[in-house]
């Protein structure tokens, strides 16, 4: 027999790499049934289960189960301004959750209403405001960044730095024009 023959395999199994799903399974599971939701795909596929235009507005919070187990209550939280329009959809919201369940465990949805931040600041997760769009470079800094690196022969590390030379500029613009307006 040859040496590679005898040689016994390692102890531990190689699996590479695992998704995330798997290896926080346990952890999101645990945390779901502390609040009441004994199915966590609820919750972790809330837009898939009411879509994208009721996701945006609420997140499931809890379930709260009466004595018999049937009839269990959904409470959402909500912004003040999106309640009244979500209160009309509470019949479909009702259908499609039940539908993720299986069965009718869902019979009653309280709407939580509450401030995008504040108090409930890391239980309301709503869709942010959509960033604005950078403001164009001044050209007196494009000018002056381009002076700047008008020496570099390599074409890339021209066009790096002066894009480097642009930020820099522009931003100790923006701290004298700062200062300018707080004397």
């Amino acid at each position: 027999m040859s040496a590679k023959e005898t040689q016994t395999p390692p102890d531990r199994r190689m699996r590479g790499f695992e998704p995330a799903a798997r290896l926080l399974r346990s952890r999101i599971r645990a945390a779901g049934e502390a609040r009441g939701f004994a199915v966590s795909r609820l919750l972790t596929h809330w837009p898939e289960v009411v879509g994208q235009e009721i996701a945006a507005q609420c997140r499931p919070v809890k379930i709260g189960y009466s004595k018999g187990g049937f009839g269990a209550t959904l409470t959402l939280l909500t912004t003040g301004a999106a309640a009244p329009m979500l209160q009309m959809q509470l019949p479909q919201i009702r259908d499609k959750v039940n539908a993720c369940y299986g069965y009718n465990a869902i019979s009653r949805i309280a709407l939580t209403q509450t401030a995008p931040t504040g108090f409930a600041e890391g239980q309301a997760q709503f869709t942010p405001a959509p960033k604005p769009a950078p403001r164009a470079p001044d050209p007196d800094v494009l000018a002056k960044a381009k002076a700047t690196v008008a020496d570099c022969a390599d074409g890339d590390l021209r066009a790096a730095l002066e894009q480097l030379a642009q930020n820099v500029l522009s931003r100790s613009e923006e701290r004298a024009g700062r200062r300018k307006a707080d004397t």
